[in-house]
C-alpha cells in the first residue's frame, strides 16, 4: 500500500501542472480535434450564420427521406471474415480507367463561397491531395475553368437538366474545354425542391434580411459580421459558370442567382440525354437513379455509370434511402459494365464499406465536404477526407479484407423488408 501511494504524486505532478498552465493560460495544446464527421457538422454549426448553415443542412419537406439515408446503414450490419492476414490493405479504386487513392469522391454542391472564401479551391485542392475525384456543380461559385487551373487533378463536371439544348450545351463544352474527365447528369431536379427549413430561416438567393431571419442576426451579431466578409472576400453568390458561359445573359452575381432556378424547364426528356451523349466523349453518369427501371433506361441511353442517390433527400421527400435503392439497381445493372456509385448519408468509414458490399464502385460525399470548408476552408476539408480514410483502412482491418474489390454482398446482412419484388411490366423503352 505503502508503494502505491507513494507512487500518487508522480503521477498527479503532470496532472496538477496541466492545470496551473490551463489556468494561467499557458497551455498550447487546446482541445480534442474533430473526431468523426458529426463533430465537424458541430463545428461548422458553431462558428456559421444560421442562414448559410441550413442552405447546406436542410432537407425538403418533412427531411423523411434524409433522416432514411443516415437510417439505412444503422439497419445493414457487417459480416466480417476473420483468420485472414490483413496487414497489407489498399484502399484505392479503378474508376473509368483512372486509379485513384481513395473510394470517396466529392460530389457536386452549389455555391460553396458562401460558406468560406476559399469555395471549391478548397475542396478540390484537399480531394486532389487526397487522390481522389473532385465534381464540379454547374452553380458552382467558381468556373470550372480557374478550378482546372488552380487546382490540378481529376476533375467531373455536373450538368442541370435545363430543357433548352441551346441553354445546357455551352455548359458540355466548358467542361471538355477545362479538361474534366467525366460529366454527371443531374435528373432529379426538373425544378426545385420544397425546402420549408430554408423558407423559415429566411434563406433566399440573393441573401435578404427580414422578419424571419432577424433575430438569427440579432443573437449572433458575431457569426452574421464573419459571413459579411466571407462574401466579400471571395465569391460570394456568384456562379462562376453562368458567368463564363453567359447564359442567363448577364455577369451580375445577383443577377446569376435570380435567373438560375427560371432556366429549369421540367423537359429533359431522352432526346436531351442521347443529345449530351453525342456532345460528350468521356464517362458520362447520370445522378439521381434510385430504380432498377431508371437504372435500365439510362444504360440503355448509353450511360457509362450511375449514381444511386436522392439528393440527400432535398428534392422529392418520400423517395427511399439511397443505400435501400443500391441492391435494386446493382442487381439490374449487373453484367452491363455500367459502374454505380452512390451518394447520402455517409458519415462513417463503415458506411463506405456497406456501400461498396451492396454493389457501389465509389461513394460520394456532399454535406460532410461542406461542413468542413464551414468550419475551417481547405484544413477542414482535409479533415474530413482524413477522417473517413482513417476509418475506411482501420474498418477494413475489422472486416478482413485487404482490398475494397473484396466486398460483396457475404459481407453484410441486409434486412429482409428490404427485399425487392420487380414490376410484371418493366420497361427499359426511352420515351420520346
Amino acid at each position: 500500500m505503502a508503494d502505491r501511494l507513494g507512487g500518487l504524486p508522480a503521477l498527479a505532478r503532470p496532472l496538477l501542472s496541466d492545470l496551473a498552465a490551463l489556468a494561467t493560460g499557458r497551455n498550447g495544446r487546446g482541445g480534442v480535434g474533430p473526431l468523426n464527421i458529426d463533430d465537424v457538422r458541430a463545428r461548422a454549426r458553431k462558428r456559421s450564420c444560421a442562414l448559410p448553415f441550413s442552405y447546406v443542412d436542410s432537407a425538403a419537406e418533412d427531411f423523411a427521406t434524409h433522416r432514411a439515408n443516415l437510417r439505412a446503414f444503422d439497419e445493414v450490419t457487417l459480416r466480417p471474415d476473420l483468420l485472414t492476414d490483413v496487414r497489407d490493405r489498399d484502399r484505392s479504386i479503378t474508376l473509368f480507367g483512372r486509379t485513384l487513392a481513395s473510394p470517396v469522391l466529392l460530389a457536386p454542391t452549389g455555391m460553396p463561397g458562401i460558406q468560406h472564401a476559399d469555395a471549391e479551391f478548397a475542396g478540390a485542392g484537399a480531394a486532389h491531395a487526397a487522390g481522389t475525384v473532385f465534381t464540379v456543380s454547374m452553380a458552382s461559385s467558381h468556373s470550372v475553368t480557374r478550378i482546372a487551373e488552380r487546382c490540378p487533378g481529376p476533375l467531373w463536371f455536373q450538368l442541370y437538366p435545363w430543357g433548352n439544348a441551346d441553354d445546357f450545351t455551352p455548359y458540355v463544352e466548358l467542361a471538355a474545354r477545362a479538361g474534366c474527365e467525366a460529366l454527371v447528369v443531374t435528373l432529379d431536379t426538373p425544378v426545385g425542391g420544397n425546402r420549408e427549413a430554408d423558407i423559415r430561416t429566411g434563406f433566399t438567393m440573393p441573401p435578404r434580411l427580414s422578419r424571419a431571419n432577424a433575430g438569427e442576426v440579432l443573437r449572433h451579431p458575431v457569426r452574421f459580421g464573419r459571413w459579411i466578409r466571407t462574401l466579400a472576400a471571395g465569391p460570394g453568390i456568384a456562379m462562376g459558370n453562368i458567368a463564363e458561359t453567359g447564359v442567363t445573359g448577364g455577369m451580375n452575381a445577383v443577377h446569376q442567382a435570380t435567373k438560375f432556378e427560371a432556366k429549369f424547364v421540367p423537359g429533359f426528356s431522352a432526346a436531351e440525354l442521347a443529345l449530351v451523349r453525342r456532345l460528350w466523349d468521356g464517362p458520362l453518369l447520370v445522378k439521381g437513379i434510385t430504380t432498377a427501371e431508371q437504372a435500365r433506361r439510362a444504360r440503355a441511353a448509353g450511360v457509362d455509370g450511375v449514381i444511386v442517390s436522392n439528393h440527400g433527400g432535398r428534392q422529392l421527400d418520400g423517395l427511399p434511402a439511397s443505400l435501400r435503392a443500391l441492391p435494386e439497381v446493382a442487381e439490374a445493372l449487373d453484367g452491363t459494365g455500367t459502374e454505380i456509385l452512390l451518394d447520402g448519408g455517409i458519415r462513417r468509414g463503415t458506411d463506405v464499406l456497406k456501400a461498396l458490399a451492396l454493389g457501389a464502385r465509389a461513394v460520394m460525399i456532399g454535406r460532410p465536404w461542406v461542413w468542413g470548408l464551414a468550419a475551417a476552408g481547405r484544413p477542414g476539408v482535409d479533415t474530413v477526407l482524413r477522417i473517413l480514410h482513417t476509418e475506411i483502412e482501420r474498418d477494413m482491418a475489422l472486416m478482413g479484407v485487404r482490398t475494397l474489390a473484396d466486398l460483396g454482398p457475404r459481407h453484410v446482412n441486409v434486412p429482409a423488408a428490404w427485399a425487392y419484388a420487380a414490376p410484371r411490366e418493366a420497361s427499359t423503352t426511352l420515351a420520346p
